[in-house]
Protein backbone atom coordinates (compact mmCIF):
# COMPACT_ATOMS: atom_id res chain seq x y z
CA UNK A 1 0.00 0.00 0.00
CA UNK A 2 1.24 3.55 -0.68
CA UNK A 3 2.62 5.37 2.33
CA UNK A 4 0.54 8.44 3.18
CA UNK A 5 2.37 11.51 4.46
CA UNK A 6 0.98 13.48 7.32
CA UNK A 7 0.60 17.22 6.70
CA UNK A 8 3.88 18.16 8.43
CA UNK A 9 5.92 15.66 6.42
CA UNK A 10 4.28 16.72 3.17
CA UNK A 11 4.98 20.40 3.66
CA UNK A 12 8.61 19.60 4.50
CA UNK A 13 8.91 18.00 1.06
CA UNK A 14 7.29 20.95 -0.73
CA UNK A 15 9.10 23.47 1.44
CA UNK A 16 12.44 21.98 0.49
CA UNK A 17 11.59 22.49 -3.15
CA UNK A 18 10.50 26.05 -2.48
CA UNK A 19 13.81 26.93 -0.92
CA UNK A 20 15.78 25.15 -3.61
CA UNK A 21 17.50 23.19 -0.85
CA UNK A 22 17.65 19.74 -2.34
CA UNK A 23 20.51 18.22 -0.35
CA UNK A 24 21.52 15.52 -2.81
CA UNK A 25 23.54 12.74 -1.17
CA UNK A 26 27.22 13.53 -0.88
CA UNK A 27 28.23 9.85 -1.01
CA UNK A 28 29.81 8.50 -4.16
CA UNK A 29 27.28 7.63 -6.82
CA UNK A 30 29.27 4.49 -7.53
CA UNK A 31 28.72 3.11 -4.03
CA UNK A 32 25.08 4.04 -3.50
CA UNK A 33 22.69 1.10 -3.38
CA UNK A 34 18.91 0.64 -3.63
CA UNK A 35 18.90 -0.64 -0.06
CA UNK A 36 19.92 2.79 1.20
CA UNK A 37 17.16 5.19 2.12
CA UNK A 38 15.85 7.27 -0.80
CA UNK A 39 13.32 10.07 -0.71
CA UNK A 40 9.73 9.87 -1.81
CA UNK A 41 7.01 12.41 -2.60
CA UNK A 42 3.38 12.26 -3.74
CA UNK A 43 2.43 12.30 -7.41
CA UNK A 44 -0.84 13.79 -8.68
CA UNK A 45 -2.60 12.26 -11.68
CA UNK A 46 -5.64 13.55 -13.57
CA UNK A 47 -7.57 12.55 -16.64
CA UNK A 48 -7.93 15.37 -19.17
CA UNK A 49 -9.57 14.23 -22.40
CA UNK A 50 -8.56 17.12 -24.64
CA UNK A 51 -6.51 20.30 -24.95
CA UNK A 52 -8.31 23.59 -24.61
CA UNK A 53 -10.14 25.24 -21.73
CA UNK A 54 -9.99 22.18 -19.48
CA UNK A 55 -6.19 22.11 -19.20
CA UNK A 56 -5.70 25.02 -16.80
CA UNK A 57 -8.25 23.93 -14.16
CA UNK A 58 -6.96 20.36 -14.33
CA UNK A 59 -3.38 21.50 -13.75
CA UNK A 60 -4.57 23.83 -10.97
CA UNK A 61 -6.13 20.85 -9.20
CA UNK A 62 -2.95 18.81 -9.55
CA UNK A 63 -0.84 21.61 -8.09
CA UNK A 64 -3.30 22.12 -5.22
CA UNK A 65 -3.12 18.40 -4.47
CA UNK A 66 0.65 18.76 -4.18
CA UNK A 67 0.27 21.51 -1.59
CA UNK A 68 0.05 24.57 -3.83
CA UNK A 69 2.53 26.37 -6.08
CA UNK A 70 2.90 29.49 -3.97
CA UNK A 71 5.18 27.76 -1.45
CA UNK A 72 7.46 26.72 -4.28
CA UNK A 73 7.54 29.76 -6.57
CA UNK A 74 6.37 32.91 -4.77
CA UNK A 75 8.91 35.66 -5.35
CA UNK A 76 11.17 33.29 -7.28
CA UNK A 77 12.73 33.10 -10.71
CA UNK A 78 11.38 30.00 -12.42
CA UNK A 79 12.92 28.25 -15.43
CA UNK A 80 10.59 25.97 -17.42
CA UNK A 81 12.43 23.42 -19.56
CA UNK A 82 10.21 22.63 -22.53
CA UNK A 83 10.31 19.48 -24.64
CA UNK A 84 10.59 20.74 -28.23
CA UNK A 85 12.76 18.00 -29.65
CA UNK A 86 13.76 17.88 -33.30
CA UNK A 87 13.39 20.47 -36.04
CA UNK A 88 10.73 23.17 -36.19
CA UNK A 89 9.41 21.97 -39.55
CA UNK A 90 9.02 18.29 -38.64
CA UNK A 91 5.77 16.44 -37.96
CA UNK A 92 4.34 13.00 -37.43
CA UNK A 93 2.15 12.23 -40.42
CA UNK A 94 1.20 15.89 -40.72
CA UNK A 95 -0.24 16.09 -37.18
CA UNK A 96 0.50 19.11 -34.93
CA UNK A 97 3.66 18.61 -32.91
CA UNK A 98 1.90 19.56 -29.68
CA UNK A 99 -0.54 16.70 -30.19
CA UNK A 100 2.22 14.21 -30.82
CA UNK A 101 5.83 14.57 -29.65
CA UNK A 102 6.11 18.16 -28.31
CA UNK A 103 4.56 19.43 -25.11
CA UNK A 104 1.32 21.18 -26.12
CA UNK A 105 1.05 25.01 -26.14
CA UNK A 106 -2.05 24.85 -23.92
CA UNK A 107 -0.06 23.01 -21.25
CA UNK A 108 2.78 25.52 -21.55
CA UNK A 109 0.50 28.55 -21.37
CA UNK A 110 -1.57 27.15 -18.50
CA UNK A 111 1.55 26.31 -16.50
CA UNK A 112 2.89 29.84 -17.00
CA UNK A 113 -0.45 31.34 -15.94
CA UNK A 114 -0.64 29.25 -12.78
CA UNK A 115 2.98 29.99 -11.82
CA UNK A 116 2.28 33.68 -12.35
CA UNK A 117 -0.86 33.50 -10.18
CA UNK A 118 1.17 31.75 -7.48
CA UNK A 119 3.52 34.71 -7.29
CA UNK A 120 6.49 33.76 -9.48
CA UNK A 121 8.58 36.91 -9.96
CA UNK A 122 10.06 35.87 -13.31
CA UNK A 123 9.34 32.95 -15.63
CA UNK A 124 11.86 31.94 -18.25
CA UNK A 125 11.06 29.39 -20.96
CA UNK A 126 14.20 27.44 -21.83
CA UNK A 127 15.02 24.89 -24.51
CA UNK A 128 18.08 24.03 -26.59
CA UNK A 129 16.40 24.27 -29.98
CA UNK A 130 17.72 23.17 -33.33
CA UNK A 131 16.93 26.56 -34.82
CA UNK A 132 19.32 28.38 -37.12
CA UNK A 133 19.57 31.34 -34.72
CA UNK A 134 19.75 31.89 -30.97
CA UNK A 135 16.11 33.01 -30.83
CA UNK A 136 13.78 30.56 -29.12
CA UNK A 137 10.85 32.76 -30.13
CA UNK A 138 11.94 32.48 -33.77
CA UNK A 139 12.13 28.70 -33.48
CA UNK A 140 8.60 28.62 -32.04
CA UNK A 141 7.29 30.86 -34.82
CA UNK A 142 8.83 28.65 -37.47
CA UNK A 143 6.99 25.72 -35.87
CA UNK A 144 3.69 27.61 -36.14
CA UNK A 145 3.49 28.69 -32.51
CA UNK A 146 2.84 32.24 -31.32
CA UNK A 147 5.33 33.18 -28.56
CA UNK A 148 3.07 36.10 -27.60
CA UNK A 149 0.56 33.57 -26.25
CA UNK A 150 3.17 32.60 -23.66
CA UNK A 151 4.51 36.12 -23.08
CA UNK A 152 1.04 37.37 -22.14
CA UNK A 153 0.26 34.39 -19.87
CA UNK A 154 2.39 35.90 -17.09
CA UNK A 155 3.67 39.27 -15.95
CA UNK A 156 7.37 38.67 -16.65
CA UNK A 157 7.98 35.90 -19.19
CA UNK A 158 11.33 35.50 -20.95
CA UNK A 159 12.69 33.14 -23.62
CA UNK A 160 16.17 31.62 -23.83
CA UNK A 161 17.62 29.25 -26.40
CA UNK A 162 20.03 27.38 -24.18
CA UNK A 163 22.18 26.01 -26.99
CA UNK A 164 23.90 29.38 -26.62
CA UNK A 165 25.62 31.14 -23.73
CA UNK A 166 23.23 34.09 -23.63
CA UNK A 167 23.94 37.83 -23.33
CA UNK A 168 27.08 37.39 -21.22
CA UNK A 169 28.70 35.12 -23.79
CA UNK A 170 29.80 32.78 -21.01
CA UNK A 171 28.57 29.33 -20.11
CA UNK A 172 28.33 28.27 -16.45
CA UNK A 173 29.42 24.99 -14.92
CA UNK A 174 27.02 22.67 -13.10
CA UNK A 175 28.91 20.22 -10.90
CA UNK A 176 27.46 16.77 -10.30
CA UNK A 177 27.36 15.88 -6.58
CA UNK A 178 29.34 12.73 -5.92
CA UNK A 179 31.50 13.11 -9.01
CA UNK A 180 29.03 12.02 -11.69
CA UNK A 181 28.30 8.76 -13.45
CA UNK A 182 29.68 9.94 -16.80
CA UNK A 183 30.80 13.56 -16.35
CA UNK A 184 31.95 15.41 -13.25
CA UNK A 185 30.30 18.62 -14.48
CA UNK A 186 28.44 20.07 -17.45
CA UNK A 187 28.89 23.53 -18.99
CA UNK A 188 25.47 25.03 -19.72
CA UNK A 189 23.53 28.22 -20.37
CA UNK A 190 23.29 30.54 -17.35
CA UNK A 191 19.51 30.08 -17.08
CA UNK A 192 19.93 26.67 -15.49
CA UNK A 193 22.04 28.14 -12.71
CA UNK A 194 20.43 31.48 -11.98
CA UNK A 195 16.88 30.19 -11.49
CA UNK A 196 15.48 29.52 -8.02
CA UNK A 197 13.04 26.88 -9.24
CA UNK A 198 13.50 24.48 -12.14
CA UNK A 199 10.41 22.99 -13.79
CA UNK A 200 10.60 20.12 -16.26
CA UNK A 201 7.61 20.34 -18.60
CA UNK A 202 7.80 17.01 -20.39
CA UNK A 203 5.81 14.73 -22.68
CA UNK A 204 4.63 11.20 -21.82
CA UNK A 205 6.60 9.24 -24.43
CA UNK A 206 8.64 6.16 -25.11
CA UNK A 207 12.24 6.71 -26.18
CA UNK A 208 14.25 4.77 -28.75
CA UNK A 209 17.38 4.74 -26.60
CA UNK A 210 16.30 5.33 -22.98
CA UNK A 211 13.03 3.37 -22.97
CA UNK A 212 10.94 6.30 -21.75
CA UNK A 213 11.41 10.06 -21.90
CA UNK A 214 9.71 11.87 -19.03
CA UNK A 215 10.69 14.65 -16.62
CA UNK A 216 14.30 13.50 -16.06
CA UNK A 217 15.08 12.65 -19.68
CA UNK A 218 13.71 16.07 -20.67
CA UNK A 219 16.85 17.54 -19.05
CA UNK A 220 19.02 15.67 -21.57
CA UNK A 221 18.45 18.78 -23.69
CA UNK A 222 20.20 20.99 -21.12
CA UNK A 223 23.83 20.48 -22.33
CA UNK A 224 24.27 22.74 -25.39
CA UNK A 225 25.17 21.18 -28.73
CA UNK A 226 27.63 24.04 -29.20
CA UNK A 227 29.76 22.19 -26.62
CA UNK A 228 28.41 18.62 -26.61
CA UNK A 229 27.17 18.24 -30.19
CA UNK A 230 28.68 16.52 -33.20
CA UNK A 231 29.52 19.94 -34.68
CA UNK A 232 30.79 21.48 -31.45
CA UNK A 233 34.05 23.39 -31.55
CA UNK A 234 37.23 21.56 -30.55
CA UNK A 235 39.03 24.26 -28.55
CA UNK A 236 35.96 26.32 -27.69
CA UNK A 237 32.19 26.17 -28.18
CA UNK A 238 30.82 26.51 -31.68
CA UNK A 239 29.24 29.84 -32.59
CA UNK A 240 26.27 28.16 -34.28
CA UNK A 241 24.32 25.20 -32.89
CA UNK A 242 24.32 22.09 -35.03
CA UNK A 243 24.40 18.31 -34.87
CA UNK A 244 23.09 15.88 -32.30
CA UNK A 245 24.58 15.26 -28.85
CA UNK A 246 26.44 12.28 -30.26
CA UNK A 247 29.23 12.39 -27.68
CA UNK A 248 26.62 11.94 -24.95
CA UNK A 249 25.02 9.09 -26.89
CA UNK A 250 27.99 7.12 -28.16
CA UNK A 251 31.10 8.97 -26.99
CA UNK A 252 32.50 9.46 -30.48
CA UNK A 253 34.37 12.55 -29.28
CA UNK A 254 34.89 14.73 -26.22
CA UNK A 255 33.28 18.12 -25.52
CA UNK A 256 34.91 21.41 -26.44
CA UNK A 257 38.12 21.80 -24.45
CA UNK A 258 36.61 24.63 -22.41
CA UNK A 259 34.43 21.97 -20.71
CA UNK A 260 35.53 18.99 -18.63
CA UNK A 261 36.01 15.67 -20.45
CA UNK A 262 34.13 12.59 -19.33
CA UNK A 263 35.33 10.82 -16.22
CA UNK A 264 36.50 7.64 -17.95
CA UNK A 265 37.36 7.68 -21.63
CA UNK A 266 37.35 3.86 -21.59
CA UNK A 267 33.74 3.61 -20.40
CA UNK A 268 31.25 1.89 -22.74
CA UNK A 269 30.49 3.75 -25.96
CA UNK A 270 26.97 2.23 -26.02
CA UNK A 271 24.01 4.68 -25.99
CA UNK A 272 21.99 2.36 -23.75
CA UNK A 273 24.69 2.75 -21.13
CA UNK A 274 25.54 6.41 -21.62
CA UNK A 275 22.19 8.16 -22.07
CA UNK A 276 20.64 6.99 -18.77
CA UNK A 277 23.80 7.99 -16.89
CA UNK A 278 23.95 11.46 -18.43
CA UNK A 279 20.27 11.86 -17.53
CA UNK A 280 20.93 10.99 -13.88
CA UNK A 281 24.00 13.25 -13.80
CA UNK A 282 21.82 16.13 -14.96
CA UNK A 283 19.05 15.34 -12.47
CA UNK A 284 21.69 15.65 -9.74
CA UNK A 285 23.45 18.73 -11.13
CA UNK A 286 20.23 20.62 -11.97
CA UNK A 287 17.56 19.29 -9.53
CA UNK A 288 13.98 19.32 -10.78
CA UNK A 289 11.68 21.04 -8.29
CA UNK A 290 8.45 20.49 -10.21
CA UNK A 291 7.77 17.84 -12.86
CA UNK A 292 4.77 18.29 -15.16
CA UNK A 293 4.06 15.65 -17.80
CA UNK A 294 1.70 16.17 -20.74
CA UNK A 295 0.09 12.86 -21.62
CA UNK A 296 -3.13 14.06 -23.20
CA UNK A 297 -2.18 13.29 -26.80
CA UNK A 298 1.28 11.92 -27.39
CA UNK A 299 3.26 9.20 -29.17
CA UNK A 300 4.23 5.59 -28.57
CA UNK A 301 7.07 3.61 -30.07
CA UNK A 302 9.63 6.38 -29.76
CA UNK A 303 10.25 10.06 -29.07
CA UNK A 304 9.73 11.52 -32.53
CA UNK A 305 8.90 10.93 -36.21
CA UNK A 306 12.52 10.12 -37.09
CA UNK A 307 11.76 6.67 -35.63
CA UNK A 308 9.61 4.71 -38.08
CA UNK A 309 7.72 2.88 -35.34
CA UNK A 310 6.63 6.16 -33.72
CA UNK A 311 2.84 6.49 -33.75
CA UNK A 312 0.23 8.73 -32.14
CA UNK A 313 -1.63 7.66 -29.02
CA UNK A 314 -4.26 9.36 -26.89
CA UNK A 315 -3.72 8.81 -23.16
CA UNK A 316 -5.81 11.68 -21.79
CA UNK A 317 -3.53 12.24 -18.77
CA UNK A 318 -1.74 15.01 -16.92
CA UNK A 319 0.80 14.15 -14.21
CA UNK A 320 2.66 16.34 -11.72
CA UNK A 321 5.02 15.85 -8.79
CA UNK A 322 7.80 17.48 -6.78
CA UNK A 323 10.22 14.57 -7.12
CA UNK A 324 11.27 13.58 -10.66
CA UNK A 325 11.87 9.91 -9.86
CA UNK A 326 8.55 9.29 -8.13
CA UNK A 327 6.79 11.28 -10.88
CA UNK A 328 8.52 9.36 -13.67
CA UNK A 329 7.90 6.04 -11.91
CA UNK A 330 4.16 6.72 -11.77
CA UNK A 331 4.19 7.96 -15.39
CA UNK A 332 6.02 4.80 -16.46
CA UNK A 333 3.35 2.69 -14.78
CA UNK A 334 0.61 4.74 -16.46
CA UNK A 335 2.20 3.77 -19.80
CA UNK A 336 1.73 0.10 -18.93
CA UNK A 337 5.32 -0.59 -17.85
CA UNK A 338 6.82 -1.72 -14.57
CA UNK A 339 9.03 1.05 -13.12
CA UNK A 340 10.97 -1.65 -11.25
CA UNK A 341 11.97 -3.30 -14.54
CA UNK A 342 15.67 -3.73 -15.22
CA UNK A 343 17.67 -3.87 -18.46
CA UNK A 344 16.25 -6.47 -20.83
CA UNK A 345 12.63 -5.95 -19.77
CA UNK A 346 10.20 -3.46 -21.32
CA UNK A 347 10.60 -0.55 -21.67
CA UNK A 348 14.34 -0.97 -21.01
CA UNK A 349 15.00 -3.79 -23.48
CA UNK A 350 18.17 -2.20 -24.84
CA UNK A 351 19.30 0.14 -22.08
CA UNK A 352 19.94 0.52 -18.39
CA UNK A 353 17.01 1.87 -16.39
CA UNK A 354 17.27 5.59 -15.69
CA UNK A 355 14.80 5.06 -12.85
CA UNK A 356 17.03 2.45 -11.21
CA UNK A 357 20.17 4.58 -11.58
CA UNK A 358 18.37 7.63 -10.18
CA UNK A 359 17.09 5.59 -7.26
CA UNK A 360 20.61 4.30 -6.58
CA UNK A 361 21.83 7.91 -6.62
CA UNK A 362 19.33 8.70 -3.87
CA UNK A 363 17.20 11.14 -5.86
CA UNK A 364 13.92 9.30 -5.27
CA UNK A 365 12.18 5.96 -5.14
CA UNK A 366 10.72 4.12 -8.12
CA UNK A 367 8.87 1.68 -5.86
CA UNK A 368 5.15 2.32 -6.31
CA UNK A 369 4.45 0.87 -2.88
CA UNK A 370 6.30 3.85 -1.38
CA UNK A 371 4.65 6.51 -3.56
CA UNK A 372 1.34 8.15 -2.74
CA UNK A 373 -0.70 8.65 -5.91
CA UNK A 374 -3.26 11.44 -5.55
CA UNK A 375 -6.26 11.75 -7.85
CA UNK A 376 -6.72 9.11 -10.55
CA UNK A 377 -5.33 5.71 -9.49
CA UNK A 378 -2.76 4.13 -11.78
CA UNK A 379 -5.07 1.19 -12.51
CA UNK A 380 -7.75 3.56 -13.77
CA UNK A 381 -5.48 5.81 -15.81
CA UNK A 382 -3.17 3.16 -17.30
CA UNK A 383 -2.80 3.03 -21.11
CA UNK A 384 -0.84 0.17 -22.68
CA UNK A 385 1.60 2.05 -24.95
CA UNK A 386 2.74 -1.15 -26.62
CA UNK A 387 -0.82 -2.07 -27.60
CA UNK A 388 -2.10 1.44 -28.34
Amino acid sequence: MPRHFDRREFMQVVGGAAAGLYAWPARSLLTASPAQSVRTAPVAVAQCPAYGSGVRPTLATLFDQLGGLDRIVKGKTVAIKLNLTGNADGSLRGMPKGETYWVHPDVVGSTISLLNSAGAQRIRLVESSLGASSSLEGFMQKAGWNPRDFATAGAAVEFEDTNYAGPSGKYVRLNVPGGGLLFRAYDVNHSYQDCDVYVSLAKLKEHGTAGVTLSMKNSFGVPPVTIYGADAGIDEPARVAGGSRSMLHDGDRQPSKTALPENDASSPREPGYRVPRVTVDLALARPIHLAVIDGISTVAGGEGPWLRRCRSVHAGLLVAGTNPVTTDAVATALMGFDPMADRGTAPFEGCDSTLKLAEQAGIGTRNLRRIEVIGVPIAKGRVDFRAA
